[in-house]
C-alpha cells in the first residue's frame, strides 16, 4: 500500500502547523499529534503505521523530540512491502545516527535487504547504511556491499561504492579489502559509477600506504587516459555544465592524481602533459571551468614537477586574481600563498595585481593580500613595497589601519636598509595611524633613534615637525617629547643637518609649547604625560631661561587627579627648585640603548612556544625566563640573572622611569649617572619605597650607585621589604623631605614571617610545570621539592625526561618520576631535593631541560627559573 495514498491527516498537520500565528500555538498543535501518534504507537495499529512516521519526520524538522517513533522506524524496515520499507529507512536516517544504541536491532534487516531479490530494496538499504553506517555495523556488512559493488545494475554499483567510501573512513582496517573492487570501478563508461569509484579509491589512498603503491603502479595510466577522453570529448548533453563535460568528475579525478603524484617522480612525468592540457583547454569564463582550473592548479603544486608547468599554474592564479568573483579571488590569494615557497618569482610578476587586492572593499581579502604582501617582501623591493603601502594608509579604512600599519612596521623593521630610510617610514606609519600602533613599535624605534647618534638631530627636527601637524596622534607625540627632552638642544641649535632637509627655526619656547600642549590636552594618557614631565624635567636643564615656566607646568600637575602625576610633580618640582647644583648630572642625555637587550625583552612579550630549535632568551609567565642558547649545564658562574623584563610597562619604567600603574612587582632600575645620585642620595637620603607607589618610587627616578653596581638590587628592592640599613636611612627623613611627611610602611613579610607558597615553575603552550617546597626539621639548608608535570595538549608525550642543573653553591638530587609518560591532560611528579650552601646568602636558581615525544617527534624545551621563594 502507498503510505501516500490517503494522506489527508498528514496534510491536515501541515496545514493547521502553518495556520498558527505564535508559537505557542504550534507547540499545541504538535503536542496533540504526538499524543495521538503515541495513542496508536501503543495500538500497535500496522496500517497507519506508516503515516504516522511520516508525521513524525515532518515534526522532526520542525525540531520537536521525536524519540519515541524510533522503533517505528524498525518495524517498517521488516516489513515486506517496499512502500513500508521506503518509509522505514527515511525515518531511520533521519530520526537515528550512529550514535544510537537501537540502531545495532536493524543490522539484520539491513543484512537481508542487502541480499534482497527486488533491486530498489537494495538500494535503500544501501543508502541507509551509507548514511548512518557505525563501526560495528562496516564489519558486520562490509562483504555484502563489497559483492554488490560488482551487482549488474549500475545504480547499484555506484551506491554501493559510496558506503564502501563510508566504510572505510569508519574502519580504516577494511580498506584492503576493497582494493580490487574499487579499481574496477575505474574503467566504468557511466559517469554516475566512474566518479564514486575515483572517490572510494581516493579515500583508499589517503588512509593506505599499500592501497597507495597498488594504483600508482595499476592505475595511473588508465586514470590520466579517462582523464584526457573527458577533456577532449565532443559536448554531451546529459554531461555537460557552462561548456564543461561533466566538471564534477573531472575534479575528482585531478584530486587522485594529486595523490598519486604526490612523492612520486614517475607518476608525476607521466600526468605532466595531461594537466597542461586540462591548464590550457579549459575556459575561465564560467565558474565551472574556474573550479577545475583551481584543481588543477593544486595538482600541479603537489606533485614532483618540473618549474615550467608551476609558472603556468601561477600564471591562472594571477588571472583569478583579476575575476570580479570575491570567492575566486580569495581562493587564489591562498594558493599563491602557498606557491610562493615553489617559485618566488613567478609570483613576484603579479605584485601589481597583489597589492590592488589590498585595496578590495571585500576585508577578507585585504587580509589574505596584506599577508602574501608581506611574504613578497625582500632587499630588492622593499621601498616600492612599503611606499606603496603607506601610500595606501593614508586613505584606508580606519578598521583596517591596524592590521596595514602592524604589516607595515613588520615589513621596515626586518627589511630596512639604512636606520635613516627606517626612521622616514616609521615616521610616516606614526604620522598616518599612530593610533593603532603597537606600544613595543614605538619602542623600538626609540632604541633605533637612541643608537644612530648621527641622526639626532634630524630625527627630532623632524617629529618636531610632524607632531605639529598631526598631534592627535599619540603614539607620534610620545616619541616626539621624548626626543625633544633628550635632544631639544639639538633642534633649537639646528644641530647635525643633513643635506636633504631645510633649516627651521625653533626657539626654546617653541620645544616646550609642544610639551606643555601634550601635557595640558584632554586625550591626552597617562603616559603621554608622564613621558612629558620627565621631558620638561630635562629641558630645565637644557633651556634655563625656561626654567621657571617649566616649574610653573610642573606644579599644576600637583593637583592632578592621577596620584602617579601628583608625585612626579611633586619630585621633579623639587628637583627644579631646591637642587639645581645636581640637576644637570641628573637630567643629562641617556646612555646608548642596547639593541640586542631590548629585542631580546621584546621577544619575551609574546607567548612562549614549543620548538625542538635554539631560540634567543624570552619571557614567560611567573618569574620563569627561557635559558638563552648555551649549553644546560653552563653553569660556572654563581650569579643569579634577573629575568628579562617582558612587558612595554617594564619598557618603559627602564627608559623613562615611569610608573604605568603595572602590577608587577619587577623593573629595571634607570641607569643615571653615578656621582650626581651619590650626591643627591646624601642630600635627600631616598630609602624605602612609599605606600602611595604602586611599584617604584624614588628608586626609578633617582637611582643609587647600588643599583648602578648591581643591576638585580633594583628587583630586590622592588619585590622584598628593605634591608635594615636602608630602612634606617628612610626613617632618617628621606622621604619625608621629599614628599612633605609621607613615611614608609612597615613591611609586611617581617609581620607574618617566611612562607614557601608552591609556584609555577615553567609554562608553555603544551605544557606546565609546579613546584611545591618543604623543609627537612633541623636541616634548614635542604629543600624538598615536588615537581607536578601536566600536560595542556591533547597530545600523549612518550620518553618524558626532566634535567636539571644548578650552580656551584648549590647540590641538586632527582629522584626518578613517576612515570615517563605524560597522557594527555594528565600529569606525572618528580622528587627533588636541593642543598643550598650558602642558605640566606644567596637564593635558589635552576635551570632545566624537558625532552620529549609526541607523535614519534622529538620536543625539547628548556627555562630558568629564578621565581623561587625566599629563604629557601
Amino acid at each position: 500500500m502507498n503510505p501516500f495514498s490517503s494522506g489527508t491527516r498528514l496534510r491536515d498537520m501541515i496545514r493547521s502547523i502553518r495556520a498558527c500565528k505564535t508559537a505557542a500555538e504550534e507547540r499545541g498543535v504538535v503536542r496533540k499529534e504526538c499524543a495521538d501518534i503515541r495513542a496508536s504507537i501503543n495500538e500497535n495499529d500496522p496500517h497507519d503505521r506508516h503515516r504516522n512516521l511520516a508525521k513524525l519526520m515532518f515534526i522532526h524538522m520542525l525540531g520537536y523530540p521525536t524519540h519515541f517513533g524510533q522503533m517505528e522506524c524498525l518495524k517498517l524496515i521488516a516489513s515486506p512491502g517496499f512502500p513500508e520499507k521506503r518509509i522505514g529507512y527515511l525515518g531511520l536516517m533521519l530520526l537515528l545516527d550512529e550514535r544510537q544504541e537501537v540502531l545495532m536491532l536493524v543490522t539484520n534487516s539491513l543484512k537481508q535487504d542487502l541480499n534482497h531479490t527486488n533491486q530498489y530494496v537494495v538500494g535503500l538499504a544501501l543508502c541507509a547504511l551509507g548514511n548512518i553506517c557505525s563501526a560495528e555495523m562496516a564489519r558486520d556488512l562490509a562483504p555484502e556491499v563489497e559483492r554488490l559493488i560488482q551487482f549488474r545494475d549500475p545504480n547499484i554499483r555506484k551506491k554501493a561504492a559510496l558506503c564502501s567510501t563510508r566504510i572505510v573512513r569508519k574502519v580504516p582496517d577494511l580498506a584492503e579489502n576493497f582494493v580490487n573492487a574499487a579499481s574496477s570501478l575505474l574503467k566504468e563508461k557511466h559517469h554516475g559509477v566512474l566518479i564514486t569509484g575515483v572517490q572510494l579509491c581516493y579515500e583508499l589512498c589517503t588512509i593506505n600506504d599499500e592501497a597507495l603503491e597498488f594504483f600508482r603502479k595499476k592505475c595511473t595510466e588508465g586514470l590520466i587516459k579517462t582523464l584526457r577522453d573527458i577533456t577532449n570529448s565532443s559536448y554531451q548533453p546529459e554531461y555537460d555544465v557552462a561548456g564543461i563535460t561533466d566538471p564534477f568528475l573531472h575534479i575528482r579525478l585531478l584530486k587522485l592524481l594529486r595523490v598519486l603524484g604526490h612523492g612520486d617522480a614517475d607518476a608525476s612525468d607521466l600526468m605532466t602533459d595531461i594537466l597542461a592540457q586540462v591548464a590550457t583547454k579549459t575556459e575561465s569564463n564560467k565558474n565551472a571551468g574556474n573550479a577545475v582550473l583551481y584543481e588543477c592548479v593544486e595538482t600541479i603544486m603537489a606533485i614532483e614537477d618540473t618549474s615550467s608547468l608551476r609558472v603556468l599554474a601561477i600564471n591562472i592564479l594571477g588571472r583569478f586574481l583579476s575575476n570580479r568573483d570575491n570567492n575566486i579571488r580569495y581562493v587564489a590569494l591562498n594558493m599563491l600563498m602557498k606557491a610562493i615557497a615553489f617559485d618566488d618569482q613567478a609570483v613576484q610578476r603579479h605584485r601589481v595585481t597583489i597589492l590592488e587586492c589590498v585595496k578590495d572593499p571585500d576585508a577578507s581579502i585585504r587580509k589574505r593580500a596584506l599577508e602574501l604582501v608581506s611574504l613578497l617582501v625582500n632587499e630588492n623591493n622593499v621601498k616600492q613595497l612599503t611606499k606603496e603601502l603607506i601610500d595606501y594608509l593614508e586613505i584606508s579604512d580606519e578598521d583596517f589601519k591596524e592590521d596595514l600599519s602592524a604589516k607595515i612596521c613588520s615589513i621596515v623593521e626586518k627589511f630596512s636598509p639604512e636606520k635613516l630610510w627606517y626612521i622616514d617610514q616609521m615616521l610616516k606609519v606614526l604620522s598616518e595611524a599612530g593610533k593603532f600602533v603597537k606600544d613595543d613599535v614605538w619602542h623600538a624605534l626609540i632604541v633605533v633613534i637612541s643608537n644612530a647618534s648621527d641622526l639626532h638631530g634630524y630625527t627630532v627636527r623632524a617629529l618636531y615637525k610632524a607632531v605639529l601637524t598631526y598631534s592627535e596622534q599619540e603614539t607620534l607625540v610620545r616619541v616626539a617629547i621624548w626626543c625633544i627632552g633628550e635632544y631639544g638642544d639639538l633642534l633649537v641649535n639646528n644641530v647635525g643637518m643633513l643635506g636633504i632637509e631645510d633649516p627651521i627655526t625653533v626657539t626654546e619656547c617653541d620645544a616646550v609649547d609642544v610639551i606643555e600642549d601634550a601635557i595640558t590636552r584632554h586625550n591626552s594618557d597617562m603616559t603621554t604625560k608622564a613621558m612629558a614631565l620627565v621631558a620638561l624635567l630635562k629641558l630645565s636643564s637644557r633651556f634655563p631661561s625656561t626654567s621657571e615656566r617649566i616649574k610653573d607646568i610642573i606644579v599644576k600637575q600637583k593637583g592632578s587627579l592621577l596620584l602617579e602625576m601628583q608625585q612626579r610633580a611633586i619630585e621633579f618640582n623639587s628637583i627644579v627648585d631646591r637642587h639645581k647644583n645636581i640637576r644637570s648630572s641628573l637630567v643629562e642625555r641617556m646612555p646608548v640603548l642596547d639593541e640586542a637587550t631590548f629585542n631580546v625583552r621584546r621577544a619575551g612579550s609574546l607567548p612562549a612556544s614549543v620548538s625542538t630549535m635554539a631560540k634567543p632568551s624570552v619571557s614567560i609567565p611567573n618569574g620563569v625566563a627561557a635559558a638563552p642558547v648555551v649549553d644546560l649545564l653552563d653553569l660556572d658562574s654563581d650569579d643569579i640573572l634577573a629575568p628579562p623584563s617582558s612587558s612595554g610597562a617594564d619598557f618603559l619604567q627602564d627608559l623613562l622611569g615611569v610608573d604605568l600603574g603595572s602590577s608587577s612587582a619587577q623593573s629595571g632600575a634607570t641607569q643615571a649617572p653615578k656621582a650626581g645620585t651619590d650626591l643627591l642620595m646624601d642630600i635627600l637620603s631616598i630609602g624605602t619605597p612609599s605606600p602611595a607607589q604602586n611599584s617604584t618610587s624614588s628608586i626609578d627616578l633617582l637611582s643609587t650607585a647600588d643599583v648602578n653596581s648591581n643591576p638585580s638590587f633594583a628587583l630586590e628592592t622592588l619585590s622584598s621589604p628593605a634591608p635594615p640599613h636602608i630602612a634606617t636611612t628612610a626613617s632618617a627623613g628621606g622621604m619625608f623631605d621629599l614628599l612633605d611627611g609621607l613615611s614608609p610602611s612597615p613591611s609586611k613579610e617581617a609581620t607574618n614571617g617566611p612562607a614557601y607558597p608552591p609556584i609555577v615553575a615553567y609554562e608553555s603552550s603544551s605544557l606546565k610545570i609546579e613546584f611545591s617546597f618543604s623543609k627537612t626539621p633541623g636541616n634548614p639548608q635542604t629543600t624538598n621539592v615536588q615537581a607536578t608535570f601536566i600536560n595542556l595538549s591533547p597530545n600523549t608525550f612518550t620518553d618524558f625526561v626532566f634535567q636539571a642543573a644548578v650552580p656551584k653553591f648549590l647540590q641538586l638530587h632527582l629522584d626518578p618520576a613517576s612515570s615517563n609518560t605524560l597522557q594527555a591532560s594528565g600529569n606525572i611528579t618528580q622528587n627533588l631535593r636541593v642543598t643550598n650552601s650558602q642558605h640566606g646568602k644567596k637564593s635558589l636558581v635552576m635551570r632545566m631541560r624537558i625532552g620529549y615525544k609526541v607523535n614519534g617527534k622529538d620536543v625539547l624545551e628548556e627555562g630558568q627559573i629564578n621565581n623561587f621563594p625566599r629563604g629557601l
